[in-house]
């Protein structure tokens, strides 16, 4: 693995001409109930970034840990516009590739962060004339948890990854365990308008059950699943 923020620039250029794929994860500063810290969505992209450029031996960026969280709103949180999200994603993404990054993967970790990186791969093919490779993965759709917000499966991750969890805090947030898939829906699009005015407190799912073992099965369910997608794109083959 190739860390960019411990790296000289003599490294990183002898390197380069080597490893030619890079990992940007993008994550979000922003509330997430009165026992997990406002870092937990950059936190866990992080690790699961970490994890897959060990094990694919590939260049890792640093961590951005601003995404589109307005919708938290009044609870805290630090926000990006879509565009500037966009606009700071292509700006890097050209970057890399003139210093001879041919691949790039963008590895998100936040929800609200999903519109505004929808495209983006085909918008920087466009713009450097298809000579840089653009994958985006939401890290969540490489397990079989429904994932939550600040409940039992992020808390899980956080508990397996960070010391500044405060389980003596949690409290139980929205719990959709007995309704249909209409309802969920339902409340899904109040959610991305307004998170509290789903949530109240701010949680989706019940972090009173999350444990340190849960989080570590579902990173390396993650990490395992996202590696096999990444080599697929590589390489055509996922073995």
């Amino acid at each position: 693995m190739v860390d960019v923020s411990v790296r000289s620039d003599p490294d990183l250029r002898s390197l380069i001409r080597k490893k030619k794929t890079a990992i940007i994860p993008v994550g979000s500063t922003e509330q997430h109930g009165p026992h997990l810290p406002v870092s937990t969505d950059s936190d866990i992209v992080s690790e699961v970034s970490r994890r897959l450029a060990e094990k694919m031996d590939l260049w890792l960026l640093p961590t951005i840990r601003y995404g589109v969280s307005a919708e938290h709103a009044p609870f805290f949180q630090m926000s990006l516009k879509e565009t500037t999200l966009r606009l700071v994603l292509a700006d890097l993404c050209n970057s890399l590739l003139e210093n001879g990054i041919d691949t790039v993967f963008i590895i998100n970790g936040h929800h609200g962060n999903i519109k505004a990186i929808k495209t983006i791969d085909k918008k920087i093919k466009s713009m450097t004339g298809s000579r840089l490779d653009v994958h985006v993965f939401s890290y969540w759709h490489f397990m079989q948890e429904e994932f939550d917000h600040a409940g039992s499966v992020e808390t899980s991750l956080m508990l397996a990854i960070s010391k500044n969890v405060k389980m003596e805090l949690a409290e139980k947030g929205l719990i959709t365990d007995k309704m249909d898939r209409k309802e969920i829906d339902r409340l899904s699009r109040i959610a991305s308008r307004s998170f509290p005015e789903a949530t109240k407190n701010g949680i989706w799912g019940d972090p009173t059950k999350a444990t340190k073992s849960k989080g570590q099965a579902i990173l390396a369910e993650i990490v395992e699943n996202l590696q096999k997608k990444c080599q697929t794109c590589l390489t055509g083959n996922s073995s």
